[in-house]
């Protein structure tokens, strides 16, 4: 037989086979704002708080325990570590403000304590053996207290509120009547004069949900002075009020005069004694319902530091507000006439 003549065919290899292609992992972006600047960082889905506060540890050098946000609304000042890390992708419809010092801050203290001048050095003297201290009431202070102070840092002198505000956090009476009633209140800031106010009425205070922020309006309206200590203290023991009751209703007025009672008592600076009685309302009109500081305590609405104020679901009655503002009115008349009875004449 004849050989065929076509060359016997070569077996074909199989060809490789196309990789598929790789989908992206889903990312998502969060922003937060640190002394007032806005920063943008991305990251997987699954991402919790945790990881951005260990970016912001890395990208932005401040250590974790530096760090506290305040997360609004609901869930107020948190610092790390977390104990349930919420899941960024439920915060990205949130305010997050990062209240932290920042590098250059963190590298000057650092700084200014690693080199004590020689006169400080020379002056120090042995330490004293230290007296007993009452450490239940040292833990209890830390926690029943305002875990934040925040002025107003677009005001003029915004360190002058910052010690109008540390001053209340850090008076004895308000002390000891937070510990008592164990409350425990996010921030304390002041409010902006120009805000919560109309051509007739002016709103003193405001407790958001429950102790998560107080603001206090600590300004005159002109932005020349600060109102009397006593009558902002009492602005306050009405705002701690509302931690547990909204309403002006019998249980809130009960509750008010026994934390004025304990703050004024407590107060040792003064000698339990007020230095004036004047105050922004009627004490004999504490049996209706009417409120002289606020409209009640209120939840809801959206907390804005430095901003518009709060949404329109916050806004207090405008027949409260004229009543408070009359009774302001005539505490501060009253204030005004014996400063002139006390100088001869009007100033």
């Amino acid at each position: 037989m004849a050989e065929s003549s076509n060359p016997p065919s070569e077996p074909s290899l199989p060809s490789p086979s196309t990789p598929s292609p790789t989908l992206p992992a889903q990312t998502l972006s969060i922003t937060f704002t640190h002394h007032g600047t806005p920063h943008t960082l991305t990251f997987p889905s699954s991402s919790t708080l945790t990881d951005l506060s260990t970016s912001i540890s890395t990208d932005f050098s401040i250590p974790t325990s530096n760090q506290k946000f305040m997360i609004t609304p609901k869930l107020g000042v948190i610092k790390p570590p977390f104990t349930s890390p919420p899941l960024l992708s439920t915060l990205q419809s949130k305010k997050i403000v990062l209240l932290a010092p920042t590098a250059t801050e963190l590298s000057s203290l650092s700084s200014a304590s690693s080199q004590p001048s020689r006169s400080t050095a020379s002056t120090i003297k042995p330490a004293a053996p230290a007296r007993h201290r009452d450490w239940k009431k040292v833990q209890e202070e830390a926690t029943y207290t305002f875990h934040t102070t925040l002025p107003l840092d677009y005001l003029p002198k915004p360190e002058r509120s910052l010690k109008f505000l540390e001053r209340l956090r850090d008076d004895p009476g308000i002390k000891a009547s937070m510990r008592k009633h164990k409350f425990s209140v996010g921030v304390l800031t002041e409010m902006n004069p120009a805000e919560h106010t109309t051509h007739e009425s002016k709103t003193l205070g405001l407790n958001r949900n429950k102790g998560e922020v107080i603001e206090l309006r600590l300004r005159t309206d002109a932005y020349d002075g600060y109102r009397d200590y006593k009558i902002i203290r009492d602005t306050l023991c009405h705002e701690l009020a509302h931690n547990v009751h909204g309403p002006h209703d019998r249980n809130f007025w009960d509750l008010c005069k026994d934390i004025e009672k304990e703050v004024r008592a407590a107060d040792w600076k003064s000698g339990g004694r007020a230095v004036s009685e004047e105050v922004f309302y009627d004490p004999e009109d504490r049996e209706g319902s009417v409120g002289h500081v606020d409209g009640g305590g209120w939840t809801g609405g959206e907390f804005v530091l430095g901003g518009s104020g709060s949404s329109s679901s916050s806004k207090v009655p405008a027949q409260t507000l004229n009543r408070r503002e009359a009774m302001a009115k005539a505490a501060e008349e009253r204030m005004k006439k014996q400063r002139e009875a006390g100088s001869g004449g009007p100033a």
